[in-house]
C-alpha cells in the first residue's frame, strides 16, 4: 500500500504564501492519480485539489485561482502552492490517492494556520 509524508506547513499572515509537498512510497507513483485534502477542527475532511495520472487537475471552488497542484513523478512527489491564503485555510492538510476520492491510509498530515 502506498504512503505518504507531508511537509511545509506553518504558521503565516493572511495573503502570504505556503508549499506543501508530499512523497509517496510503497507504489507505482506514475500511475497514481493524487489529491490534496484538508481537515479543520470539528470539520469533515475535503479535497482540496486533485491530478490525475495524466496530469488534469480538479480544484475545490473555494481554492480556485489561489492553489495551484503539481507532480513530479521522478521524486515520487505532489505539491500545493498556496497563494492568496485566507485564515479559513487553516486546517491540517493531507495528501492521498485522488484526484476525486483517497483510497489509502492516511499520513501525519501538515499543519497550515493563517492569522488574520
Amino acid at each position: 500500500q502506498v504512503q505518504f509524508v507531508e511537509s511545509g506547513g506553518g504558521l503565516v499572515q493572511a495573503g502570504g504564501s505556503l508549499r506543501l509537498s508530499c512523497a509517496a512510497s510503497g507504489s507505482t507513483f506514475s500511475g497514481l492519480g493524487m489529491g490534496w485534502y484538508r481537515q479543520a477542527p470539528g470539520k469533515q475532511r475535503d479535497l482540496v485539489a486533485g491530478i490525475s495520472r495524466f496530469g488534469r487537475i480538479n480544484y475545490a471552488d473555494a481554492v480556485k485561482g489561489r492553489f495551484t497542484i503539481s507532480r513530479d513523478n521522478a521524486k515520487n512527489t505532489v505539491y500545493l502552492q498556496m497563494n492568496s491564503l485566507k485564515p479559513e485555510d487553516t486546517a491540517t492538510y493531507y495528501c492521498n490517492t485522488g484526484p476525486y476520492e483517497a483510497t489509502s491510509a492516511w499520513g501525519q498530515g501538515t499543519q497550515v494556520t493563517v492569522s488574520s
